[in-house]
């Protein structure tokens, strides 16, 4: 396992992630979750993400139960905080200070943990006064609980705020996490760009398209059994906007680029992304441990230019690139 730094910062993260989302607590019994956490320390993995809201705090939970009795010294846990946890009440939510500071906490104990090495602003918080934000995290971070702030899915405006107002409060904004694959692009343009001059790493999720770059769904042809776009507990939701003929029939014409290269078509997606500079680290999720040790193979793989050109080629005008998609739908708080 190779590792980044994260942002214009001293940490050093391992550039496969493990993260929870829709996994542990949801779609996974708790025995094969932390056999996936197992397979991930096992492969090298250092870095873990998960997120509050995942499966209503439950994520949290399986997750530090999972890396007790680790090392903790050797690890890099990232969390966060915005969507609704607990009870859903109206302060169970956002970027306000009272919720900032309730959700460190108790996000500290289920993790069993002192404190997080990346907390996380999971949304931009409109309703919320961006200078109330950065302080409470400036709190966070003086008071030990958290070592680093990042965000997820802020544009370029945003992170250029964000982390104008970090800075005043003695505290590094070093890392955004957005969804980013062959098939999203959207932060190629302005966020990618800025991030690079302010120092801020991107950290992606869904690199695998929700599983459509692994060419298991046929264009035609019913999703497998199993898979997440049968998923009722929100793996459905999620896939649904590529589960179209245009796009599986183009994936189908990856196949053989992987094929060439001695890859499989998910190690050639997440080789993909991890070819991005600005990347620190791709987040792969697992329902089963040989899906850990099958995807790690993609770190340390170095695509050429003329193969990153022959995707291009493949997937033509299918890829979503523009940079007013940078937040996934329905984010903004009523």
């Amino acid at each position: 396992m190779e590792h980044r730094h994260l942002g214009r910062s001293g940490l050093k993260i391992s550039e496969i992630i493990y993260g929870n989302w829709l996994t542990h607590a949801s779609q996974v019994e708790d025995e094969r979750a932390q056999a996936c956490v197992r397979a991930a320390l096992d492969a090298g993995i250092s870095t873990f993400d998960t997120a509050d809201t995942y499966a209503n705090t439950a994520a949290e939970v399986v997750l530090g139960e999972a890396l007790k009795g680790e090392r903790r010294e050797s690890l890099e846990i990232f969390t966060k905080v915005y969507f609704p946890t607990g009870p859903k009440g109206h302060n169970d939510t956002g970027l306000s200070r009272k919720h900032i500071r309730e959700s460190i906490d108790a996000s500290l104990t289920r993790l069993q943990t002192d404190y997080v090495d990346l907390y996380q602003a999971h949304r931009y918080d409109y309703a919320t006064p961006l200078e109330e934000t950065m302080q409470a995290f400036a709190d966070v971070v003086h008071s030990g609980k958290a070592l680093y702030i990042g965000v997820s899915e802020w544009n370029a405006d945003q992170l250029r705020a964000g982390h104008q107002l970090a800075r005043e409060h003695g505290i590094q904004l070093i890392s955004n996490q957005p969804q980013y694959s062959m098939l999203w692009r959207v932060i190629e343009e302005r966020v990618v760009p800025t991030s690079r001059e302010l120092g801020i790493s991107q950290i992606v999720w869904s690199p695998v398209a929700q599983g459509i770059l692994t060419g298991k769904y046929k264009p035609g042809a019913e999703a497998p059994e199993g898979s997440r776009a049968r998923d009722e507990k929100g793996g459905a939701d999620m896939i649904k906007r590529f589960l179209n003929d245009e796009v599986l029939t183009a994936v189908q014409g990856l196949l053989p680029i992987a094929e060439e290269l001695d890859l499989t078509p998910a190690q050639l997606a997440v080789a993909w992304v991890l070819s991005n500079d600005n990347v620190a680290g791709a987040i792969i999720g697992a329902s089963r441990p040989e899906q850990v040790t099958e995807n790690v193979k993609a770190a340390g793989v170095t695509l050429e230019a003329d193969v990153k050109a022959r995707i291009d080629e493949v997937l033509g005008e299918i890829p979503e690139t523009d940079p007013a998609r940078t937040v996934s739908p329905a984010q903004r708080l009523a």
